[in-house]
Formats: structure tokens, C-alpha cells, sequence
């Protein structure tokens, strides 16, 4: 598994927690791929949430789902992922967050630690029994390494009855990201 990419490993592990039929959450769509790859495995049955900010995003993205016709179970939303509790009701079986700025997009546009870490709390809420929360943390932009260290501190404060933490680190590249885990060990 770890001779990939990190977005690989966050896809492998994705597709081995949800099916057909599951509610998941894309909480930073950007180009729309990972909102695309969630619209695939939960079907028409399901329900994926996707939330940005940027217009840019959400253009992209609908483009993507309504060229291979998965846009029935998207909703697409503009709105911070930390007001998802806004839109979202029931249980969430998976998240994915990819932390930074929208590639090729406005690089002054990007994530910030005190509205991802209010969605992660959020998340959490959410969160359904033998749920997955994935978040690549990409630090490299300006307050990205706070970014980090705040959930580097929310994941280590978990509840290790309910939660495991689990962060993967590529040590021997530059740039790459963390790759931080949150499952749900309530049944």
C-alpha cells in the first residue's frame, strides 16, 4: 500500500470503509476528484456532501460529475466546511479533507487552522460507528504549519476509547503531506 502516493493510500483506505448507499463528505472539493471517487462508491443510493469556498471549485467539480453522469448524489455547496452541520443531518460514514489552497487556483485562498479545526470537531459529531475522518495536510503555505500542529493536537487529545489517531508521514521527501487518520471504534 505505501509504495504509492499518500491520495492513493487515502483512496484504498476509503474504499475498504464505505459502499453503495453511504453518506460521505468531501470537505475541501478543489478540482472535484476526490467528490468524483465518493459520487462513485456510495451510487445513486448514497449521499456525498462537497463544500468550498471558491466558485472556481464548484464549476470544476459539477463539470466532472455531469460528464460521467454522477451528479445526482452530490450536493455541491458554497460554504465553509465548518458550517457543514448546516446542511448535513445524518450520520457520515467518511470524510476527506485535503488541507492547503485549490491547486492552480489562488494560492492566497487556503485552509485555516481555526475553521478546520471547528469542522473536525464538527465531524466527529457527525461521525457514523466504524466511521473514517482522512485529512491530508498539506503545510507548506503560510500558516499551514500551525494548521498541523493544531490537529496534531485535537487528534492527540482523542479519545483513545472511541477514536484511533493514526498519522502516516512520508520522512525522507520534501513537501509531501501528512496524511492523518480518525476512526470511529464506537459499533
Amino acid at each position: 500500500m505505501f509504495n504509492k502516493r499518500l491520495t492513493d493510500c487515502v483512496k484504498d483506505i476509503i474504499k475498504e470503509n464505505i459502499g453503495v448507499g453511504d453518506v460521505v463528505v468531501d470537505a475541501t472539493m478543489g478540482n472535484g476528484n476526490d467528490t468524483h471517487f465518493l459520487a462513485q462508491l456510495v451510487g445513486k443510493e448514497g449521499q456525498v456532501y462537497s463544500f468550498d469556498i471558491q466558485e472556481e471549485a464548484i464549476k470544476s467539480t459539477k463539470n466532472k460529475l455531469l460528464q460521467t453522469a454522477l451528479d445526482q448524489q452530490v450536493l455541491l455547496i458554497k460554504d465553509s466546511h465548518a458550517n457543514m452541520k448546516a446542511y448535513i443531518k445524518e450520520p457520515v460514514k467518511a470524510y476527506m479533507y485535503n488541507l492547503g489552497y485549490l491547486p492552480n487556483g489562488d494560492k492566497n485562498i487556503i485552509t485555516q487552522k481555526e475553521t478546520t479545526l471547528f469542522s473536525i470537531k464538527e465531524a466527529l459529531d457527525l461521525l457514523a460507528p466504524n466511521g473514517v475522518i482522512s485529512i491530508l495536510s498539506y503545510y507548506g503555505h503560510k500558516g499551514g504549519l500551525e494548521e498541523k500542529e493544531g490537529l496534531e493536537a485535537l487528534i492527540n487529545n482523542l479519545d483513545s476509547k472511541k477514536y484511533n489517531g493514526i498519522a502516516i508521514e512520508t520522512r525522507n521527501k520534501r513537501n509531501c503531506p501528512i496524511l492523518y487518520l480518525i476512526y470511529n471504534k464506537s459499533v
